[in-house]
C-alpha cells in the first residue's frame, strides 16, 4: 500500500493503478463500518483508494473539529491489512489553500434533517467530496447508509454535475447490541453507551411495527421518540419519516420511508436510521 499527501503525489500514484478504481472517502479513526466499504470496493474494483481527511468546512464553530478522534498510524495499518492500494492523507492547506473561494452547493435535499440542524454542514461535504472525486477520478465511490442524507446528497451532486462514476451505498454496520458504529462512539462513557442503545431500539421497534402493518408516519415517528425519551441521558433532536429519495417529510399512510434521527447522549451527538419498504 502506498501513502501520499499532495495532489501531485496522488496523481502520479493514481496513474499507476489498475482500472476500475474504487474510492472510499473517510475522516479517519476507522471502524468496521469503514472497513466494510473498503472490502466491498476490493470485491468490485481492481484497485482501492482511501482518503483520510477531517474536513474542517463541514464543522460549525461550536462542533467537535478539534476533538474529533484521530489515529493515522492505526488507520493506515488497518487499511494495509484490508488490501487497500493507495491512501491519501492531505493536509488542510492542500485541500483549502490560502484565499480559497469556490464551493459546491446542492439545494433541496440538503435543507431538511441534518441540514436544518447544521446549516453549513453540507456545503462543506459536497465541496470536499467534489474535490476528492476530481482528484481520485474513481469509477465507483462507496458510502455508508448510516449517513443516509449524505448519500442522497452525493448522489444528487453526481447526477447534477455529470460525474462519470457510480455511488455505492453499503449497509449500516452495528455493534452486537445494535448500536450503529461511529467514530464518535468513543466519546461515550459507560452509562451513555447504554443510553445510546435507545436509538437503534426505537428504530427497530418502529420497523417491526411497519412490518406488522403500521403505516402511519406520525405513529412510526412516535414509536422512535417514545423509546428515546425513556432515557434520561438522551435528548432527541429530531425524528423523521421522510421519502428515501427526496427526503421530504411524509404524513399519513406511507409505502416506504427513511426513518432517521439525531440524539444527544450526554454531550455526544449521534445519528441513526432504518429504511422502511
Amino acid at each position: 500500500m502506498k501513502s501520499v499527501e499532495t495532489f501531485s503525489e496522488l496523481r502520479k500514484a493514481r496513474n499507476e493503478l489498475a482500472e476500475p478504481v474504487g474510492f472510499v472517502p473517510t475522516m479517519g479513526y476507522l471502524h468496521e463500518g469503514h472497513l466494510s466499504l473498503v472490502r466491498q470496493a476490493g470485491q468490485e474494483c481492481a484497485s482501492v483508494v482511501v482518503s483520510i481527511f477531517v474536513n474542517p468546512t463541514q464543522f460549525a464553530p461550536e462542533e467537535d473539529l478539534e476533538s474529533y478522534p484521530r489515529d493515522i498510524d492505526r488507520d493506515t495499518s488497518l487499511l494495509e491489512e484490508e488490501g487497500a492500494d493507495l491512501v491519501w492523507i492531505p493536509e488542510d492547506e492542500e485541500i483549502y489553500p490560502e484565499d480559497y473561494q469556490s464551493w459546491v452547493l446542492v439545494e433541496e435535499v440538503t435543507k431538511p434533517l441534518e441540514g436544518a440542524e447544521r446549516p453549513t454542514h453540507f456545503k462543506g461535504v459536497t465541496t470536499v467530496v467534489a474535490k476528492l472525486f476530481n482528484a481520485v477520478q474513481p469509477q465507483k465511490a462507496y458510502f455508508g447508509q448510516k449517513d443516509a442524507q449524505q448519500a442522497v446528497v452525493i448522489k444528487q451532486m453526481v447526477r447534477d454535475l455529470n460525474y462519470p462514476l457510480d455511488i455505492v451505498v453499503c449497509p449500516i454496520v452495528r455493534e452486537p447490541d445494535g448500536l450503529a458504529m461511529s467514530s464518535r462512539n468513543k466519546y461515550l462513557n459507560k452509562e451513555e453507551r447504554k443510553a445510546a442503545l435507545s436509538l437503534s431500539e426505537g428504530l427497530f421497534q418502529a420497523k417491526k411495527a411497519f412490518q406488522q402493518g403500521v403505516r402511519d408516519a406520525d405513529q412510526l415517528r412516535g414509536i422512535v421518540a417514545n423509546r428515546v425519551n425513556e432515557e434520561p441521558l438522551a435528548e432527541l433532536q429530531y425524528v423523521s419519516c421522510a421519502n428515501p429519495e427526496t427526503l421530504k417529510e411524509q404524513a399519513g399512510e406511507i409505502e416506504k420511508g427513511l426513518l432517521s434521527m439525531a440524539v444527544f447522549v450526554g454531550e455526544t451527538r449521534l445519528i441513526d436510521n432504518v429504511l422502511l419498504k
